[in-house]
């Protein structure tokens, strides 16, 4: 508490010689902190006279989103697991590109009102030349890790405001983009900022490995665990066994070497054979010992995962966008390695199609057993999932049963609806989860077993832990591996999604260029659940082709909102832009998003609005 005071009072000092123009002694302020108020003044802002926040136009905002898109939609992801983490109703996250442009945020409703007013919104700039210290400019300028609370901001109006940021480097060690998480003063949490890092750092392995997914990766930890986490070091090797790019926690575990980069396997490790996509061991020249794994490069495109025997080809995954890429691959990473995963998506959104890829991935022979806990009364859960023995209760079948956890012994056991199951189940949950170990209802001798456990929902497990819905020793149990499908809406990848759903539920037929457009336009609140309904009733014409007349008349009409008549201008220019571009083209949705720094969603919102003559 003493420390505290003694800082907040040198913090105040300060603040007073900042606002008198006088020089500020060395001591009185964090050394990251001090430097920013000397760029500050530098650059001629006046501590007096706070600036407005700069707000670009949404045709610019929509540029710098597709200049940075992987980058956002992996952010993305790990914003909705801080949200849930540090509390949705005290934190606003938000992403912001090299060039200080607030791209992305996600805030609770009831807190977007209060956020807002400081101007934490998509769109607008927070380059610290401009808006003073900041977190979000401020981690960009120095390119490192940094808080700002309080009235360390450089201007006064953002002192009801702590702020955590975090900057992402691609794997040449330029700016990727910064990760931010706000809060009202009185709600900061000193455990955010080593959460924060966490996640930006998760990012930044999952740029690494988007940008080098053309080499081999060999990825290094002391412990066989850490391998497939934000704290495993990363090298790319090309065909000669160069490595040609290296992260920072390679450098750090690898210190006393030559400089990965440019140097050869054979400079860094003794010989060693290492089987692709297996975990081995290696040693470096200094004589240290780590646990290893070469991944091979993918080149297969669309990135398909084969349905494994006894596996419908409809469960085979289509994942594009990163976002959804990168929630698929640490389920594999995590059932691969025997951990349970806590599948976390809205209705839709392909949580049992997850769960079957994780088993697939997972090597295991045995059965991939389903159990929805919703759909089971609360007092026949217990004997349908651990058996229970002749006469145990009315109704119990003739010589018992075995129960669903003995079917998936040697496979999985995916709980769908986790969220719905009742106390006293999740308590017998955790029994089982301490030896995995089945009792029957009504006695008989316990059976091991060995099975993975899979588990998904469509609620706040977090929010359902604090209202008393769900046990907390029970949650930390099932979410060692955690990973969110993103909705329909939020994903890149809807034409080849739709083109491969299609294909599943009517072999032979495709979609139109133009309907597979209106496809990705709409909104899909149903999610894939809802996109294969729709394919699924077009299919029924029997058209061989199908046309965009189709598919719009089993969506709802499309709707313009009102717009200002600016707005409408801006509109019009840019549709008559895409629509030159598409010309020129041939047609190629692609290449025409290219030729105009966009992304293609950006070109099928413009030609819903005014369709060209020519499709893509």
């Amino acid at each position: 508490m003493l420390a505290h005071r003694a800082t907040d009072s040198r913090l105040a000092q300060a603040r007073s010689l900042l606002e008198l123009g006088r020089a500020i002694p060395a001591g009185l302020l964090a050394a990251p902190i001090a430097a920013s108020w000397r760029r500050c003044l530098d650059a001629g802002l006046d501590p007096h006279h706070p600036p407005n926040v700069g707000r670009i136009e949404q045709h610019e905002l929509e540029r710098h989103r597709a200049a940075h898109e992987t980058a956002r939609r992996l952010a993305r992801a790990e914003m909705q697991a801080l949200h849930r983490q540090l509390g949705r109703d005290s934190f606003v996250l938000a992403f912001a590109d090299p060039d200080g442009v607030l791209i992305d945020s996600l805030v609770s409703e009831g807190r977007r009102g209060d956020i807002e007013a400081f101007g934490i919104v998509p769109g607008t700039v927070w380059e610290e030349s401009l808006v003073g210290t900041n977190a979000l400019g401020t981690a960009s300028a120095s390119r490192q890790r940094i808080a700002v609370r309080g009235a360390e901001h450089f201007f006064t109006h953002h002192q009801r405001l702590s702020c955590i940021a975090a900057p992402i480097f691609l794997p040449d060690r330029t700016l990727a983009g910064v990760l931010d998480a706000t809060c009202f003063s009185e709600a900061y949490a000193p455990n955010a900022r080593a959460i924060v890092a966490l996640a930006a750092a998760e990012i930044e392995a999952r740029l690494f490995r988007a940008r080098l997914a053309g080499k081999r990766l060999l990825a290094i930890h002391g412990r066989a665990e850490f391998l497939d986490t934000a704290y495993a070091g990363l090298l790319a090797l090309d065909a000669a066994d160069r490595v040609v790019a290296a992260n920072d926690q390679a450098r750090f575990i690898l210190a006393g070497l030559p400089e990965p980069i440019g140097a050869t396997f054979g400079a860094l490790f003794a010989p060693a054979e290492l089987r692709p996509g297996a975990a081995g061991t290696l040693t470096d020249r200094a004589g240290r010992l780590f646990h290893a794994r070469l991944d091979q490069p993918e080149t297969a495109r669309p990135r398909k995962i084969a349905p494994a025997q006894g596996v419908p080809a409809a469960d085979a995954p289509v994942a594009e966008d990163p976002a959804a890429r990168a929630a698929l691959d640490m389920a594999a990473r995590a059932a691969a390695r025997g951990m349970p995963v806590l599948i976390r998506g809205a209705t839709g959104t392909g949580k049992e199609v997850a769960a079957r890829y994780a088993h697939r991935a997972s090597g295991r022979g045995g059965r991939f057993v389903a159990v929805n806990c919703a759909a089971i009364p609360p007092d026949l859960i217990a004997a349908e999932l651990f058996g229970h023995v002749e006469g145990a209760f009315t109704g119990a079948r003739r010589g018992g049963a075995a129960g669903l956890a003995v079917e998936a012994d040697g496979g999985t056991l995916f709980l769908d609806e986790i969220g719905d199951l009742p106390l006293p189940l999740q308590a017998a949950l955790l029994r089982f989860l301490d030896d995995f170990s089945v009792r029957p209802v009504g006695g008989g001798m316990p059976r091991l077993v060995d099975v993975l456990l899979l588990t998904a929902t469509n609620v706040d497990l977090g929010e359902a832990v604090a209202a008393g819905r769900f046990r907390a020793d029970l949650y930390y149990r099932l979410a060692i591996a955690e990973i969110t499908l993103p909705a329909l809406r939020e994903r890149s990848d809807i034409r080849p999604l739709a083109a491969h759903l299609l294909e599943q539920v009517a072999p032979g037929t495709r979609l139109e260029p133009a309907a597979a457009l209106r496809l990705a336009r709409h909104d899909f609140p149903g999610n894939v659940r809802e996109l294969r309904n729709v394919l699924a009733r077009a299919a029924l014409t029997g058209e061989k082709v199908i046309g965009e007349e189709t598919i719009a008349a089993l969506l709802p009409a499309e709707t313009a909102a009102p717009a200002a008549a600016g707005q409408s201008v801006l509109r019009d220019v840019q549709a008559r832009r895409i629509e030159a571009a598409l010309r020129a083209a041939g047609g190629n949705i692609s290449r025409a998003a290219r030729a105009l720094g966009v992304s293609r969603n950006t070109i099928y919102r413009a030609i819903g609005r005014t369709p060209p003559t020519a499709a893509g």
